[in-house]
């Protein structure tokens, strides 16, 4: 094992976004002395992934997301390398190897390299244009050109992304084709009613949505899409195909250490995974949740710049432990939708109650462990998110007459 020297520590981070740019800070203010280098496989430095649906829309320009320019890199001594792939870390000299052939000794390493978006998979779609992710801010450019011609749109998917997408085509009145393969949208957090009132708030902003759909098939002309065929037989006509169909996690440069991945990195409460002077933090660390007695993941923004913080403090010497609620706030077509904290795809065994306005169109649905608030789904009325986050901070347990309260909307 190399030793660290007597000199200042070094600290290597690989993933500029919020939580690796996060840490970076973090660490520089405790430590100025110190070496850090930030290794990142896109052409930018930070920028803000929360508002590329507003670039989507037309509300926000592309240059305007760019939260750390490269001079702040320069005026706090974070060496970034962008346009340069980690492929491999070996634990046991602390050296990170890069696609270029160059080395990073490390004292302290960081991983936040999130996960990259599944591609569509279906009959003919190998090299077709007009089929896109939603992921980073090249993915946003490139959709935002192919809208100035679209005709017709399909987004494909039951999550976040898909939805993002398919607000952000009806947005440039484009008429879209929604396709789940679900019963619903997040079907695994959000029962019928929460699924009925989405379904509703989708049509009266003319999307078609749907449910229990996918793409099987992908026509082309001129090599550019063309239309999909489903998998009830529907055909369905377009030149534009948004693609949200879940992540995968980046760890494979971790294959030949013995850092313990499960779906993410796995870490303790410190955010330390498995080997010593390691870390993970942001989408691609499965951190263990204290509110549920459990590992979890949430890719949000603000649970990825907690992490970069929490990390960056325990790389420094403290055990702080990491205890924040994590949350997503979204616009829902003409609403408002928030998750917060822990849900049933991390724990199948919580206790459920849901409420549902059609009219005033306001849905909540609130999970508990152990008699304790843990998480909750809400759409339409979101202002009551803070109220709830502070219930599941005190971790006490609610009796059943004022969880009906909690939960009424």
């Amino acid at each position: 094992m190399t030793p660290q020297t007597t000199g200042p520590a070094r600290y290597v981070i690989i993933g500029n976004g919020v939580a690796g740019t996060t840490a970076a800070d973090t660490l520089r203010k405790g430590d100025p002395q110190c070496r850090i280098d930030i290794v990142g496989d896109e052409p930018y430095p930070l920028y803000n992934r929360v508002a590329l649906p507003n670039v989507l829309k037309g509300k926000t320009a592309p240059e305007r997301t760019i939260i750390r320019q490269i001079a702040w890199h320069a005026q706090n001594r974070v060496e970034l390398h962008l346009e340069t792939t980690v492929t491999r870390v070996d634990t046991e000299r602390k050296v990170v190897t890069t696609s270029d052939g160059r080395d990073f000794v490390y004292d302290k390493l960081l991983i936040a390299t999130g996960g990259r978006p599944n591609p569509l998979r279906a009959e003919g779609v190998d090299g077709v244009k007009g089929i896109y992710n939603f992921q980073t801010l090249d993915d946003t450019k490139a959709i935002v050109a192919r809208t100035e011609a679209a005709r017709a749109a399909v987004t494909v998917g039951g999550s976040f992304i898909a939805y993002e997408l398919t607000e952000g085509f009806r947005h440039r009145n484009i008429p879209t084709h929604w396709l789940v393969r679900g019963p619903r949208f997040l079907h695994r957090i959000v029962d019928e009613d929460g699924g009925a009132l989405v379904d509703q708030l989708a049509r009266e902003v003319g999307v078609e949505t749907h449910y229990g759909e996918s793409v099987v098939s992908v026509e082309k002309t001129g090599g550019e899409v063309s239309a999909v065929m489903t998998t009830s037989g529907k055909r369905l006509e377009c030149n534009l195909v948004g693609v949200g169909v879940g992540l995968t996690l980046r760890t494979e440069f971790l294959r030949s250490t013995p850092v313990k991945v499960n779906v993410g990195v796995v870490t303790n409460e410190y955010l330390e995974t498995s080997v010593p002077d390691v870390y993970a933090a942001g989408d691609v660390a499965e951190f263990f949740d204290p509110y549920v007695g459990t590992h979890n993941q949430m890719g949000t923004w603000n649970s990825a710049s907690a992490h970069g913080r929490t990390s960056a403090q325990n790389m420094l010497g403290a055990r702080q432990a990491f205890d924040e609620v994590p949350y997503y706030t979204s616009t829902m077509f003409e609403s408002q939708m928030a998750a917060i904290g822990s849900t049933p795809d991390v724990r199948p065994d919580m206790e459920a109650i849901s409420r549902v306005d059609m009219n005033a169109r306001v849905y909540r649905r609130l999970f508990f462990y152990e008699g304790r608030l843990a998480g909750a789904v809400l759409v339409g009325d979101i202002r009551v998110r803070r109220q709830l986050m502070d219930v599941i901070r005190g971790r006490q347990v609610v009796p059943p007459e004022e969880r009906a309260q909690l939960a009424a909307v």
